[in-house]
């Protein structure tokens, strides 16, 4: 899910399951072979490859995988499969505009799926356009507050990044979003590199103009129609527009 309030890094803790983590690990994959696929197998001339198979090792995926993926997607070794990246729209409870993002080797089992995780989990799919337009494509990078004995100031992030053209810096806790515009990502990257600032992950992403903030009911159902998304093999990303506090997140950990 991307970045909001502290679901991310809540999810980050309960997720150690070797079954999610299986999941996790194909997606990244996936990523990777399909940045290789589109522009090379060259990590210097191919940052969307860079930046994909940094979130990989970020995640512990092992080198031998990502490798493999590499000579996959770059045509070096057969096997590769073709996919297609197609864009759902959609509501979750309480109105939440949802974008699910999947890449898929077939588009017919990805729509069948995606529309029963939504019916059955309180969301309705949408007309396309119906709820993109409530979102902006965003190069967001995801930077952890504790690094090595350093503790990372939003200051630290806007004096290393401002002049290559970070917009925003938003504080989720244990770690900082770092936003842009979506072609100013790589120099943004390049910025915290210089810095000497490590970053989760880089990559382009869509940040809703507006936040529908949810109370702890809504948020329990919301998470929960994310959790069964996310368990699709075919869905990469998921957007929404929602906010939730400290508070109603510590209620719903309670449930």
């Amino acid at each position: 899910m991307s970045g909001h309030s502290k679901w991310a890094t809540t999810k980050h803790k309960k997720a150690a399951i070797d079954a999610k983590r299986g999941k996790m690990f194909a997606k990244l994959i996936k990523n990777i072979e399909v940045a290789a696929r589109m522009g090379g197998g060259d990590i210097s001339g191919n940052p969307t490859l860079y930046d994909a198979i940094q979130k990989a090792k970020k995640s512990s995926v092992p080198n031998d995988n990502i490798d493999r993926a590499v000579k996959r997607g770059s045509g070096a070794e057969t096997g590769g499969a073709e996919y297609s990246t197609i864009m759902y729209e959609g509501y979750g409870p309480a109105g939440v505009a949802m974008l699910i993002e999947c890449l898929t080797d077939n588009k017919n089992r990805a729509a069948m799926e995606v529309r029963t995780a939504m019916t059955r989990n309180g969301g309705s799919l949408a007309d396309p356009g119906s709820v993109s337009f409530l979102f902006n494509r965003k190069g967001v990078v995801v930077v952890p507050s504790e690094q090595e004995g350093r503790t990372i100031s939003e200051d630290d992030l806007l004096e290393a990044t401002l002049e290559a053209g970070a917009d925003d810096v938003n504080d989720l806790g244990e770690t900082f979003e770092v936003v842009s515009e979506s072609t100013d990502l790589v120099a943004v990257r390049t910025a915290l590199q210089a810095a000497g600032i490590d970053y989760d992950s880089a990559e382009a992403s869509f940040v809703p103009d507006n936040k529908i903030e949810l109370d702890a009911d809504a948020a329990g159902k919301l998470f929960r129609l994310i959790d069964v998304l996310e368990d699709l093999d075919d869905v990469q990303n998921l957007f929404a527009n929602y906010d939730v506090t400290d508070e109603v997140m510590a209620q719903v950990d309670a449930e």
